[in-house]
Order: structure tokens, then sequence, then C-alpha cells
């Protein structure tokens, strides 16, 4: 077994990241005080690099769980298992960085299944304490245990929030796009490109952004134009790369899909 038994969860690397207000510093004083962080904000606008970011800032390992329909408070918790040995029980993701002392991160937390978020009520309040009812312990919180949750309030169904009881246990953190400009940056730098082609990438972000008073679900993301970045530094023209990483990912509807292409147009016509 190893001396560090979160060795595998840490950052080796600075994860690039350029802050857009005061968040760092909020992030700071809350983990100073140990407070659970809800990040909000659309999907793909910075928020899991923002946490890497201030993992590898505050020398911290970083347990990320990538939420969804089927996670369920097992999962995250632990279960007994059956192996050559007889049973032995295994420590989930979050309670192996409660019992450790890690940063831990669920992403897109709404996404799992209601049991999970009643786990978390006794390590996000004055407690910091762990049930684990199946092997009959009790976990206190290590001391550099702190809880992260994300999610995107505007694509969520209605019945695909967070409670009230569990919201308020939390400081927020609202996150967005960040301004032309530095968005520009960030896609320059993250897809090596150069900055007039990231400035045209962010262009066609704004474009489709703006359709989504007009039936599209989302717009596209930082994420994307990264990736539309990284296309086309791989030798595809801008329209084919915008295609591949933001038209076609983006809607099925084939009118949707129209304008998206002239959004891309608009953006390439000089």
């Amino acid at each position: 077994m190893p001396a560090d038994p979160l060795h595998a969860w840490r950052l080796l690397a600075e994860p690039y990241y350029a802050a857009q207000g005061d968040e760092l510093a909020a992030f700071e004083a809350a983990h100073a005080l140990r407070l659970p962080v809800l990040l909000k904000g659309p999907t793909g606008c910075g928020k899991t690099r923002f946490v890497e970011h201030m993992a590898w800032r505050l020398g911290k390992p970083l347990v990320t769980v990538a939420c969804h329909d089927d996670l369920s408070a097992s999962d995250l918790v632990g279960r007994w298992l059956l192996d050559a040995q007889g049973t032995r029980w295994q420590d989930g993701p979050l309670t192996q960085a409660a019992r450790h002392g890690a940063l831990c991160y669920l992403d897109e937390v709404v996404e799992a299944r209601a049991d999970t978020t009643v786990v978390l009520h006794p390590l996000t309040d004055a407690r910091r304490i762990l049930p684990l009812s199946a092997c009959n312990e009790l976990l206190q919180a290590h001391p550099d245990f702190q809880l992260v949750v994300s999610y995107n309030p505007g694509y969520q169904a209605l019945h695909k929030t967070l409670k009230p009881s569990t919201r308020q246990r939390f400081v927020g953190l609202e996150f967005n796009y960040p301004a032309a400009e530095q968005e520009a940056a960030v896609v320059a730098h993250e897809g090596q490109v150069d900055i007039a082609l990231a400035r045209q990438l962010v262009a066609v972000a704004e474009r489709t952004r703006r359709l989504k008073e007009h039936g599209l679900t989302e717009g596209a993301s930082t994420r994307m134009l990264i990736h539309a970045a990284s296309l086309s530094r791989q030798g595809l023209s801008a329209r084919v790369a915008c295609q591949q990483a933001i038209t076609c990912p983006l809607c099925d509807d084939p009118d949707l899909a129209t304008a998206l292409a002239a959004a891309v147009d608009a953006s390439f016509a000089h």
C-alpha cells in the first residue's frame, strides 16, 4: 500500500486558469474555513479547470467525481467487496477524500440520484462527519477535507435542482464565459493558435449564445472553441473545424444547424 493514499489524486503541474474576477481569493477564504463551495455556471465555462487550479494552488489532492443519473450514495461512500481473501470494505471517492484530507469535487451534482445529496448533509455543516452505516463507522472528516460541487442552473430540468436544505449549506461562486478578449486569450493559449483566429472563434461563440433565445439549449462553450482551435492547428480549415467542434455537437435540428452555419460564415467573412 502506498505511503500516500492520495498519491494518484495529486496534480503534478499547474493547470492553466485565467481569473475573471476575485474568485481565487474567494475560494481561498472558503478553503481557510473549510466551507463547502457551490460553483454555478454554464457548461464548459471553466468551473472544473478552476477547481483543478485551486487544488494545485493550495497544494491539495483533488478527488473528482463526474455525477450521472446512476450515481448512487454507495458509489460515493463505498461498499463491501468479495474477493479470494473474503469480504473487505472499499472506500468510495468521497470517503477517501474525507478520510485522508483532499478536495472532493462533485461535477454536475444534480445529475446524481437524490440519495447522494442526503449523504453530503452531515459533511457540509459544523459536524463534518460521514456516517458509514454499512461498515458501522462514523468518519470524522480530516481537517484538510473540503467539498466542492458544481452545476449548470440554466440547463437542468425543473425536477433536477438542489433543494434549499442542501444549497444553504454551501457558499457560492458564480461563473460565466469570460469577456471576449479574455476568452480569446484563453482559446489562443489552450488551443495553441494565434490570437486572430481565437478572436474569430469567440465571435462564433457569441453568435451561437444569442441563439439561446431562439431554441438553442446551449451556446458554444469555451471548451468547444478550444476544440475547434486544436482541430484548426491540425490543418483543418476554420470553417470545417467549427462544423466538427461546434455546429454538429450543439444541435440536431436542421433549422438551428443552418443558423449555426451562418454564424460561422459571418465570423469568417473577412
